[in-house]
């Protein structure tokens, strides 16, 4: 394979010349996801070390880790490379290799307790094998991610042999010789070889660090149309306080984790004390546990599925009905936190702007009649508009629209008078 990266372009959502599909399809998810490919925070970590290692000791990975060290250790450590071994959310649970390759390994933040999954670091080979459910060759420039150009990697799933189920991934990362059908090959031998061994051992449930089962599936969030958010993940339903539904939504719509500066400022106009912050986010990870809640930055630490990108996706196809009928209220509506206003504003927009421009009278009452259309002119107007001139529901739409331009234009000015008459009292 060719590692050169003249021919390689940035990392744009196109399809350019010259980039594999897979890279080309990969990058799109990442440009989807907000992140960015010059700058942005490194890889979250998802545990302390000692949450790390109550983990590790209880996945199934670790049983077949002596047999990775023998398949790829050796040589990583010889030819000046590393070999890792990472969980189903792609976290990674062993980093080991040459000393001088970890050393630059640690700098772009891979190393053990690093989260290098698609959506927190971009394109990679852990992270997009995993995606994928396949084996991975990610060579240099191919990386969404200027911070690892250098480096070329080849990664493959370990499933569990009974079951089908993706338990993990075995990953080489390196130089030139990394960017190499051989170093395809090695991963692919290596996880087949886990697989075999896996499937001679009696049947081990995959736990998390508090010795409960872990499960790396998606989180659900629910925050329209209502004050507290709902966080449903591997089954279990969590309803946030207030404070901890802003957090949640703010590292949502961060998607690749935020410093605690930047989620200061999301959540509030004043200026929160980072004491109070770090108490917060030590609650909140108390409330979702360390399978959910990184730091360093702060983030989500599986793929978060929520109810307004949702509607978002849904107006995006067009299918303004379906977004409308998803669309239970406001996101958050008491909440002041500024990111949850500027979505929520944008949003409620985007809504509105479809359901008026669509011209059906449906979608136009069914947006008046609900509390945050009743006070809506344009929408009175467009719904009068598309109703049969002289029908009774053409009459009654077209006198509320009236009635809503009178309160416009009357209203302020009755205001000010009576403020003028209060200082003039006084």
């Amino acid at each position: 394979m060719d590692v050169s990266t003249a021919s390689v372009p940035a990392p744009s959502a196109a399809r350019e010349p010259g980039v594999r599909g897979l890279v080309a399809d990969s990058w799109q998810r990442c440009e989807a996801c907000g992140i960015r490919p010059d700058s942005g925070p490194p890889p979250p970590l998802r545990w302390t070390s000692e949450e790390l290692g109550a983990y590790r000791r209880a996945h199934p990975l670790a049983a077949v880790l002596p047999l990775f060290r023998e398949l790829l250790g050796a040589g990583a450590a010889d030819d000046g490379h590393v070999f890792a071994v990472g969980d189903a959310g792609g976290a990674l649970l062993w980093v080991e290799g040459d000393t001088a390759a970890m050393r630059r390994a640690e700098r772009m933040h891979f190393v053990e307790g690093a989260v290098w999954s698609e959506r927190q670091a971009g394109t990679n080979a852990p992270g997009t094998a995993l995606e994928l459910g396949r084996p991975v060759q990610i060579v240099t420039g191919e990386h969404y991610s200027a911070a690892v150009h250098a480096w070329s990697c080849a990664a493959a799933p370990v499933r569990d042999p009974v079951t089908g189920r993706v338990l993990g991934v075995v990953d080489l990362s390196g130089g030139a010789t990394i960017a190499t059908p051989p170093a395809l090959a090695a991963v692919r031998a290596a996880a087949l070889a886990a697989e075999a061994h896996l499937a001679r051992l009696p049947s081990v449930p995959l736990l998390g660090p508090d010795g409960a089962p872990a499960f790396p599936g998606e989180v659900r969030l629910l925050a329209l149309g209502r004050d507290s958010a709902v966080l449903d993940h591997a089954g279990r339903e969590r309803h946030l306080s207030p404070r901890h539904s802003e957090i949640v939504l703010a590292l949502a719509l961060a998607r690749r984790g935020v410093t605690g500066d930047r989620l200061a400022v999301d959540l509030s106009e004043r200026e929160v004390p980072a004491s109070t912050l770090r108490a917060e986010m030590t609650r909140l990870r108390a409330a979702l546990g360390p399978e959910l809640l990184g730091s360093r930055p702060y983030a989500l630490l599986r793929p978060v599925r929520t109810d307004f990108d949702d509607v978002s996706r849904l107006l995006a196809d067009g299918r303004v009905g379906e977004a409308l009928a998803r669309y239970p209220g406001p996101l958050l509506p008491r909440s002041e936190a500024p990111a949850v206003v500027a979505h929520r504003r944008s949003l409620e927009q985007q809504l509105r702007g479809a359901v008026l421009g669509s011209g059906d009278a449906r979608l136009l009452r069914r947006w008046v009649e609900a509390a945050w259309g009743a006070e809506d002119l344009g929408a009175w107007a467009a719904l009068a508009r598309t109703l049969p001139a002289g029908s009774p529901q053409h009459a009654a739409a077209a006198a509320r629209a009236r009635a809503l331009n009178l309160e416009t234009a009357v209203f302020p000015q009755v205001r000010r008078h009576a403020a003028v008459l209060q200082r003039s009292r006084a």
